[in-house]
C-alpha cells in the first residue's frame, strides 16, 4: 500500500453535503459520479494533497444505504492506494484478513477496489484502489 487515497464519508443528501464540504475546503467537488455497481454516487474534493469521497446511495439495496439506516452519516472508509490490487488481495487473505470480494470491482474516479471486511481490521472498512489502465 502505497498511500491513502482517500477517506469515504457516507452521506444521506449528496447535494446538501456538497454544499457543506465546498464551504468547509472553498471549492467544490472537482468529479462526481454514479457507481452502478456499488449503488451509489460519489463526489470528490481536493484539499491539497488529500482527497475526501462523499457516498450516498441510489437505492436501498447498495451498502451505504445498509451503513446510513445503521450508523447514521460519517467516515465510512479508508481507501489506500496500490499497485497490483490482485497481488494485495492475495497478501491480505495470507495475512488472515477477509475481503468482501474475490475479484476486484469497478469503483469510482478511474479505480478498481476491493474493501477488507472490517471485523478483520479493528472494525474499520478499509478499501484497496488501484488505478485502471488507460
Amino acid at each position: 500500500m502505497r498511500k491513502i487515497e482517500h477517506i469515504g464519508i457516507a452521506v444521506s443528501d449528496i447535494d446538501k453535503a456538497n454544499d457543506l464540504y465546498s464551504r468547509l475546503l472553498g471549492s467544490g467537488p472537482y468529479k462526481s459520479e454514479e457507481v452502478s455497481s456499488q449503488g451509489v454516487i460519489t463526489s470528490f474534493f481536493k484539499n491539497g494533497p488529500n482527497k475526501i469521497e462523499l457516498v450516498t446511495p441510489t437505492n436501498e439495496c447498495s451498502p451505504i444505504s445498509k451503513y446510513l439506516s445503521i450508523r447514521g452519516e460519517g467516515i465510512h472508509h479508508i481507501a489506500f492506494d496500490v499497485v497490483d490490487i490482485r497481488e494485495e488481495m492475495t497478501r491480505l487473505k495470507e495475512e488472515g484478513f477477509t475481503l468482501l470480494s474475490q475479484e476486484p470491482q469497478e469503483g469510482a474516479d478511474n479505480k478498481l477496489i476491493c474493501f477488507v471486511h472490517p471485523k478483520s481490521i479493528s472494525g474499520v472498512l478499509i478499501e484497496l484502489c488501484q488505478e485502471k489502465e488507460s
